[in-house]
């Protein structure tokens, strides 16, 4: 399928790829990886302060990072002008800048939710476009970093299941329309990881149920809390670190067969097979849970 492609074994990690979303978490440990391999890698970021400390730990001199913001076109083209400049072509393009909007659907504004489709896939297509003639060039691979939420949807992440959804799709598309010009697309699906989003995750959410009326929120509010408390706990103590997923993309950028997707983590393998396996009834099943709290107007004022 590409002039990358071999039968069996792995590609050499040589040639320039561009990792979005690597100020820290996953993003962070993933462009140190793919360093560390040999790959020359160009480190979009938030910040500058970001970059300098990725900088810092960066060990081989095959590092160097660029501020950019994925929703701006302008900041997006300039990354592709800064790749063409100093590489040529690309070897991968790793899609894993993302947000995380947490909360009831039924307490968030539109904007809120434009803003996590806006940055989860809309951005990354505009990344995509951006730096597609330079990974034709060069026979390179896209990776875009999904979850198990791209297959299940969690109550209380509905926004984020949504995005994840929509990147799932948007990866198919592209995995099929990209083929037949040597442009091979891969999925990174992790499960949870102990990283700085979940602090990020859970002050958002806070927010969200405070932005909307108490008639709204506090149906919710028990049941949104104890599962935020559970997600956080779930993530500190799960065995999948960022290296197994930093591990991951570095396969599906050297495979010689590089998959259609990269589980990380029993339990984004396990929301994988619910989702593939059980019918909607039994998923809603496993669900149910975490909202068994929650009480409609009604029965909480009885009449």
């Amino acid at each position: 399928m590409s002039g990358w492609t071999v039968r069996g074994g792995r590609l050499p990690a040589q040639g320039a790829v561009v990792v979005t979303g690597a100020s820290s978490g996953l993003g962070r440990e993933c462009a140190l990886e793919l360093e560390s391999r040999g790959f020359q890698v160009l480190a979009g970021v938030r910040r500058q302060e970001d970059g300098e400390k990725l900088l810092a730990e960066s060990l081989h001199g095959r590092l160097r990072h660029v501020v950019v913001d994925i929703t701006d076109e302008a900041s997006v083209l300039a990354c592709a002008e800064l790749a063409e400049r100093e590489h040529g072509g690309l070897r991968g393009l790793v899609n894993n800048a993302g947000i995380c909007v947490p909360g009831p659907l039924e307490c968030l504004d539109s904007d809120q939710f434009r803003h996590q489709l806006d940055v989860n896939v809309v951005g990354h297509l505009g990344v995509i476009r951006a730096h597609l003639p330079l990974l034709r060039r060069a026979r390179g691979r896209i990776v875009n970093v999904t979850s198990g939420l791209g297959k299940a949807a969690v109550p209380f992440l509905g926004a984020y299941s949504t995005a994840q959804f929509a990147k799932e799709a948007l990866s198919d598309a592209l995995r099929r329309e990209l083929a037949p010009q040597g442009v091979p697309v891969s999925i990174v699906a992790p499960g949870a990881i102990l990283t700085p989003i979940w602090s990020k995750v859970s002050e958002a959410g806070e927010r969200a149920l405070d932005g909307v009326p108490a008639a709204v929120a506090e149906p919710y509010r028990t049941a949104f809390r104890a599962f935020m408390e559970g997600n956080a706990q779930g993530a500190a103590a799960s065995r999948t670190t960022p290296e197994d997923f930093a591990r991951a993309v570095a396969r599906a950028l050297t495979d010689g067969r590089p998959r259609t997707r990269y589980w990380v983590g029993a339990d984004a393998r396990r929301m994988g097979r619910l989702a593939r396996l059980l019918p909607d009834t039994l998923l809603d099943r496993q669900f149910a849970g975490i909202t068994a709290s929650v009480r409609g107007p009604a029965e909480r004022h009885p009449r």
